[in-house]
């Protein structure tokens, strides 16, 4: 899986680009570099990798507006995002999945912890909730060959993760999802997140989709289009 797998590393600290290039490379994973957002977002238009390690704290354009003028490239809609953190940095987490980050790793960075979750991420990127291309449900189409979404025959445009949970909650409709399986299919069990980090998720889909297709069950989880 590793052999073929691109990754962005974004950060200005020339030093720990070079041991995350080295610790990658010899994980077999092609590696891209940039010292700023500006610089990330050019790379990542031409070479459109699977994942960015994407540093919080960046000259000229921050991590979070970096992301956020990532995720608003289409052909960049299947690119995982991990902000890399400091523990010391006034950062909220939230404000990263916001942004349509996919998780997030703090500093300073294990090697061996960075490649599991690193593979976690990809393993969860081509992950399918099932053999039927094409899910439907009135006016929403979701088509997870093409990674794209429509409403009403109009494009959305969805980052991963919010993709992700969509296909879930829409393959099965009216059934109650807990918490858990969500996490477990959207995240994979080897990625700790927080409890808000689903509800963010949650408050993105129905933006764009509207409020009447994803209901709260309450201390239990969430179902999609229940009568």
């Amino acid at each position: 899986m590793n052999q073929k797998a691109s990754i962005l590393i974004v950060d200005d600290e020339p030093d720990i680009v070079e041991i995350l290039r080295y610790n990658l490379e010899k994980e077999g994973f092609e590696t891209f570099s940039a010292g700023n957002g500006l610089d990330a977002v050019a790379i990542a238009k031409k070479h459109v990798p699977d994942l960015i390690l994407l540093d919080v704290m960046l000259p000229d354009m921050d991590g979070i507006e970096t992301c956020e003028t990532i995720r608003a490239i289409p052909e960049l809609n299947k690119t995982i995002i991990a902000f890399l953190t400091a523990r010391s940095e006034d950062y909220s987490e939230i404000a990263g999945f916001q942004a349509g980050a996919d998780d997030y790793i703090t500093k300073p960075i294990r090697p061996k912890v960075l490649i599991t979750r690193i593979q976690s991420l990809l393993r969860r990127k081509n992950t399918t909730t099932g053999d039927t291309p094409v899910l439907k449900y009135k006016n929403i189409v979701l088509d997870k060959e093409k990674f794209l979404v429509t409403v009403d025959e109009k494009p959305i445009n969805m980052p991963n993760k919010e993709f992700k949970l969509l296909e879930i909650l829409i393959s099965k409709p009216e059934h109650v999802f807990s918490r858990e399986e969500i996490y477990a299919s959207v995240w994979g069990k080897e990625i700790v997140v927080s409890d808000r980090t689903i509800d963010v998720h949650i408050s993105k889909l129905r933006e764009k989709l509207g409020e009447q297709y994803i209901f709260t069950i309450k201390g239990i989880g969430y179902v999609f289009a229940r009568n």
